[in-house]
């Protein structure tokens, strides 16, 4: 996994704690890795569809719908922003920003695993 981010990639998204409070959430791409390795849940399951992608020289922007289940269970939605930069050795991903919501989502089939 780590191999598509550059190493000082970032993760950023706003998260709700319990209380209903909001807080930006960031993680570098180690913390990331390190997490989903270590989590314990059925199988991680993210579908984007409607991706819109965008090119200029050396920078690419992927903005896209997606919904998360944890196996058959649906756990959130929103949208991934992915910029990608053009290295010597190929695109790799600088940051990802999302929205993480429970509601509101759209419908899709659930996956199957």
């Amino acid at each position: 996994m780590r191999a598509v981010f550059e190493p000082g990639a970032r993760l950023v998204g706003i998260r709700t704690r319990a209380s209903g409070e909001q807080y930006i959430q960031t993680l570098t791409v180690n913390d990331f890795v390190s997490f989903v390795g270590r989590d314990t849940r059925a199988p991680w399951t993210e579908r984007a569809w409607n991706p819109e992608v965008r090119i200029n020289g050396t920078l690419a922007t992927v903005w896209a719908e997606y919904d998360f289940h944890f196996g058959q269970t649906f756990s959130h939605c929103g949208i991934d922003a992915v910029q990608l930069l053009k290295l010597p050795i190929g695109w790799k991903i600088v940051s990802i920003a999302d929205t993480y919501t429970k509601e509101g989502c759209t419908s899709h089939p659930r996956p199957t695993t």
